[in-house]
């Protein structure tokens, strides 16, 4: 037995004083004074008696005494902490990662694997011995240290509760990294991984986490593996008709069993499509479904058991996308007429074109993009991005060549070499449009040919301090392509390319990463409403607010004063199949390096006596008090 506290020198000292005081105490006599009574026979009588029960009396105080000397001697140990050889040895350093991915949030074990998982944790908390000290860290796409490193029960209770789980895949090589980091150097050091065990491989950028001389150990959770996930979903509306629009999405099968399926698509909250699916064991089966309506802002997939019930993991069966928002650009045409132009224009409704005279350019107020039929004066401010059709002369960004005009009767004149896959190109069909006269276009070297004849370029994009434009070198009246439908497809498609109305597949946010979301850049900071209904101000640099995001649903970016703000919203998905594979692993190695069961913890007790002797301190007290208001002791 060791003394941790005071010395033992101390200890006797300050015993001796403080008992010498309790027995003077008991020591000392009442003394009596001299009282004249009138009848001196029935005091003698009364004398007699208190000599027959001295000797009882003189017990009774003796009790007393002793019960009074037992507290010091109680007190007195407690205040040298006495501690058992084995519990002198220095304790063990511990960080605990407690898994907090999208996983862990499967129900296979009542009431989720995440509240098993602390139930476990909670139970080695309380087992710690006293010389132990415990870190609590959640790792789920980052790490967070919930606690010090301590030994105080309820600071480490508290640090579990504070656990959630998220809707992210766990880094645990930043987690391994964490915990080494935080043990080296410290005696008896152990990392405890609490987890479903479905962590990957610990490396990173870095390479291999090396753990060093750390002790590892694994505390598996989890029991099933009965779960389908939507694993993709994106949407893009058609450049032609934005009310209408298609999607893809794809659906995965985990499981190692046959799972019937019902597949339900939601535009703006009301139900669009509903269809019933059969997915073979570890299936992926992608959804196309082609020309919907209905929806204006907001899409949502969500996935449930043929029978009415969910699976194992309820959060990748919901999937979240974002409609482009419908507005409508403003097209400056600076042009001394065109009948081709401004008919194509009209086709898109949600185009505000304002026809100018050349000699009145510029028009009044800012436009998106300004399209020069034949002229090139100086670009203006607010003109936006510029569409050039037929230019001529050196006030251009790019060098006219000669004109070429279909005199060869070997070869026609017309677009010889296309960028098929180019977006300005998309659903038409150029290569066999007739041209009867066109200038060569030749641009510099970061610029892209869309288009060349046999004899040069004739249609050319490029974007100069950081205006796009597009050029294409000919009248279209002196060719065919105006009674094509390609004409005002191009027209469209270019357009639309400028505005950077995303006309291809939008995918939404991926949970677990840093998020850059398009903000007003001079603005410093903004305002995130979570799916979850909180809020979080979130830094905004060059333009773009930046945030993890380990949430799943539709965000509200608001940026600028209360009443005045501008807001955007934007999506986030889990589109993990990992993730979503939630059969758990029994055993987890770290380049080979098998972690082992967690032991030593002796739940529910205690190994400081000092707190034994505060608990009979408590007890001798009420024995105290119990036998004084008896008349034990007095």
């Amino acid at each position: 037995m060791h003394f941790t506290g005071l010395p033992l020198a101390t200890l006797l000292q300050i015993g001796a004083v403080a008992g010498a005081l309790v027995v003077a105490f008991y020591i000392l006599k009442l003394k009596r004074r001299p009282v004249p009574v009138p009848f001196s026979r029935i005091w003698e009588r009364i004398l007699r008696d208190k000599e027959a029960t001295s000797l009882f009396s003189q017990l009774k105080r003796l009790l007393s005494l002793l019960l009074q000397l037992a507290l010091l001697a109680l007190l007195l140990l407690a205040l040298g902490d006495p501690r058992t050889a084995a519990n002198t040895i220095e304790g063990r350093n511990i960080v605990v990662l407690l898994d907090a991915s999208a996983s862990m949030k499967a129900t296979d074990v009542a009431p989720s694997r995440m509240e098993a998982a602390r139930d476990e944790v909670k139970r080695m908390v309380r087992g710690l011995s006293g010389s132990d000290r415990m870190l609590i860290a959640q790792m789920d796409a980052a790490v967070t240290p919930l606690s010090t490193l301590t030994g105080e029960i309820a600071d480490l209770e508290a640090a579990v509760a504070a656990v959630k789980a998220t809707d992210a895949t766990a880094d645990f090589a930043r987690a391994l990294r964490f915990a080494t980091d935080t043990l080296r150097g410290m005696s008896s050091p152990e990392i405890i991984v609490v987890s479903d065990g479905a962590l990957g491989d610990p490396s990173d950028g870095a390479g291999a986490v090396d753990t060093g001389d750390a002790k590892l150990s694994f505390v598996p959770v989890g029991k099933g593996g009965r779960n389908a996930a939507i694993t993709q979903f994106s949407v893009r509306r058609y450049p032609l008709d934005k009310s209408r629009y298609e999607v893809m999405l794809e659906v995965t099968n985990t499981s190692d069993e046959v799972l019937d399926l019902e597949l339900s698509l939601l535009g703006d909250g009301q139900l669009t499509d509903l269809t019933r699916l059969k997915l073979q064991p570890k299936e992926r089966l992608p959804r196309f479904y082609p020309n919907l309506s209905g929806a204006s802002r907001t899409l949502e997939a969500k996935l449930a058991l043929a029978d009415g019930g969910s699976d194992e993991l309820p959060a990748d069966d919901r999937a979240f996308a974002l409609l482009p928002e419908r507005r409508r650009a403003r097209v400056q045409v600076v042009s001394p007429g065109n009948m081709y132009l401004e008919a194509a224009l009209l086709l898109d409704e949600y185009l505000d074109v304002t026809v100018v005279d050349p000699g009145r350019y510029p028009g009044n107020g800012s436009f998106d993009v300004t399209i020069f039929d034949g002229v090139t004066p100086n670009v203006a401010p607010g003109s936006g991005s510029l569409l050039y059709l037929n230019p001529t002369g050196t006030n251009v960004p790019f060098e006219v060549s000669k004109e070429v005009a279909d005199d060869d009767p070997n070869y026609r004149l017309g677009f010889d070499e296309l960028d098929a896959k180019h977006p300005i190109l998309r659903y038409t069909s150029l290569s066999d449009v007739n041209v009867a006269r066109a200038h060569v276009l030749k641009g510099e070297k970061e610029d892209k040919v869309v288009a060349s004849s046999y004899k040069g370029p004739l249609l050319l994009q490029g974007r100069r301090a950081g205006v796009k434009f597009v050029a294409l070198g000919m009248d279209i009246r002196e060719s065919d392509l105006p009674l094509r439908i390609s004409w005002p497809l191009l027209l469209l498609n270019t357009i639309n390319d400028f505005v950077e109305e995303d006309t291809g597949y939008i995918s939404s946010f991926r949970t677990g990463v840093v998020w850059h979301i398009p903000a007003p850049s001079a603005a410093e900071s903004g305002t995130l409403s979570l799916p979850d209904g909180s809020t979080r101000s979130v830094p905004i640099k060059d333009g773009r607010a930046v945030f993890l995001g380990q949430q799943a649903g539709f965000y509200t970016l608001a940026v600028g004063a209360p009443g005045s703000e501008e807001k955007s919203m934007f999506a986030a998905n889990l589109s993990s199949a990992a993730e979503s594979a939630i059969t758990p692993v029994p055993d987890l190695k770290v380049h080979g390096r098998a972690a082992g069961a967690v032991g030593e913890f002796k739940i529910g007790v205690r190994r400081e006596i000092w707190v034994y002797l505060l608990a009979a301190v408590l007890l001798v007290t009420a024995i105290e008090w119990l036998t004084y208001h008896r008349r034990v002791t007095v």
